[in-house]
């Protein structure tokens, strides 16, 4: 495990040491509390790791990310620099450089809002299909 000048590690937070290659934490990361970074894992530099965050193996996350509170990372995918991760997303796939995902799965928050918008109407539309449906 190597970590770099001025990273900072909340209590009861997990890092892996590398099994392959290194797990490394770049210059100036800040680490909340209850945090499990697997092995081989590769911060950048001053990026943000909120409380409950769970990063999977081999994971490569880019310079100024952020990562909010209870998000989860599979594994072998890789987060773009400057990127931002909403609290709760679950990241099954790579995300840009620069852009904010949320959700579960997580995707483009603006997508993510719309499809939590349109499941909020899935009730009154099944209510409206019965009714179509036994009308005929």
């Amino acid at each position: 495990l190597i970590l770099e000048d001025d990273v900072e590690i909340g209590a009861n937070t997990t890092i892996d040491r590398g099994s392959v290659g290194d797990t490394r934490v770049g210059v100036g990361t800040k680490i909340d509390n209850l945090v499990q970074i697997a092995h081989n894992v590769r911060i950048g530099a001053r990026c943000l790791i909120m409380s409950q965050v769970g990063i999977a193996g081999s994971t490569e996350i880019g310079n100024g990310v952020i990562i909010a509170g209870q998000a989860g990372l599979a594994g072998h995918i890789v987060i773009g620099d400057g990127a931002r991760i909403a609290g709760q997303a679950g990241v099954f796939g790579d995300v840009p450089a620069g852009e904010t995902w949320s959700g579960y799965p997580a995707r483009p928050h603006r997508q993510a809002m719309r499809v939590q918008a349109a499941a909020q109407k899935l009730p009154e539309l099944l209510r409206t299909l019965d009714r179509t449906i036994g009308a005929e």
